[in-house]
């Protein structure tokens, strides 16, 4: 029999629609070269398929340490940060305590923490979208959960939270999981903390720079409690594929990924000056490689379904933030067909 607990739960919304433009899973645009290609399947074509893969992904591990600045000792890999949030859920503090979040955010900490049957804390962010304070202490201290979740920059918001707010709850003995899948284009971390401190871990990912079909996520932490949340991990979590395709392109191709990220960045502040001018939208600040704006002058299905008629497929968040939508940045001329779509269909 399914228990009630997993039938009252609602299955993570993903966006499948296809379109000439798909601006709306944040992925990066980036094109990587034939001669990459050649040796991916090269290299792919070596691995024995009948044998599990390395249980630890030990020479992954290395390349990705020194790419963060850490040891590999800081280091487990998930297939995803989903299963690593899974993780987390599962291991820090006793399933009876709460699991604490600002909201909206990132859906998967709350569908973990429910698939568990932990109770949920959760305070609405700031009308600036920041960490409300005075009402997540008084949350905290009334309902006492054991782990706190960050996504830093929020998604959906696209913005960092105050990192000081952040200590603030911290300091109030919570576990605290800084999520920064989309590190990369803000460079703002908490890294230096995580390797250091007992109640402190990052996440990354290799998904938001432009390796999402490989479901490669990071977790950082502290030696000691890295080695006790490896007791959860499912065995031969990394594939032999990823680990063999990720290697390479982190180790031989990654100023691709660097270039990409940096035209990401430029044409992210592109995107947000010329969206500013346009009459209908509001359009919210970014530190992220997406931007979230409320439609002010239709529902915002209408301009999703508008923008689908053109070519161009962004994210109706409307079950996150009222009447708003998302569009990822892709590559200049993608975007440069989004603005333009986008100012058509709001005149």
């Amino acid at each position: 029999m399914i228990s009630n607990r997993v039938k009252l739960l609602e299955a993570y919304k993903t966006e499948t629609t296809q379109a000439k433009v798909k601006l709306s899973s944040n992925e990066l645009s980036v094109d990587y070269p034939e001669e990459l290609k050649d040796r991916i399947a090269k290299e792919v074509s070596r691995i024995a398929f009948n044998r599990y893969p390395d249980p630890t992904a030990s020479e992954l591990k290395e390349i990705v340490a020194e790419r963060f600045g850490i040891r590999p000792e800081n280091i487990m890999l998930g297939n995803g940060s989903d299963e690593l949030i899974y993780y987390l859920s599962m291991s820090v503090g006793e399933l009876s305590t709460g699991v604490f979040f600002p909201t909206p955010t990132f859906p998967m900490y709350e569908i973990s923490a429910k698939a568990l049957g932990r109770p949920l804390v959760c305070t609405p962010l700031g009308e600036d979208f920041d960490i409300d304070l005075e009402a997540s202490l008084q949350a905290i201290e009334g309902h006492r959960p054991t782990l706190a979740y960050f996504s830093y920059p929020n998604n959906p918001t696209g913005n960092c939270f105050s990192k000081e707010k952040i200590q603030k709850i911290r300091s109030l003995g919570v576990f605290t999981v800084i999520d920064e899948a989309y590190y990369h284009f803000s460079k703002k971390t908490f890294l230096e903390e995580a390797v250091t401190r007992e109640d402190t871990v990052v996440l990354r990912t290799l998904s938001k720079i432009g390796l999402a079909g490989l479901r490669v996520g990071v977790l950082i932490g502290k030696e000691e409690i890295v080695k006790e949340l490896e007791k959860v991990r499912l065995p031969f979590n990394i594939s032999s594929t990823s680990q063999v395709i990720a290697k390479l392109i982190l180790r031989d191709y990654y100023h691709i990924i660097e270039e990409a990220v940096d035209t990401t960045i430029k044409e992210r502040e592109k995107m947000l000056q010329h969206m500013s001018n346009m009459k209908g939208i509001k359009v919210y600040p970014s530190e992220a490689n997406f931007i979230l704006f409320k439609v002010e002058c239709m529902s915002a299905q209408e301009l999703h379904s508008r923008l689908l008629k053109e070519g161009v497929l962004v994210r109706n968040m409307s079950y996150l933030v009222d009447n708003a939508l998302r569009v990822s940045v892709g590559k200049p001329q993608e975007n440069e067909m989004f603005l333009e779509a986008l100012q058509k269909v709001l005149v």
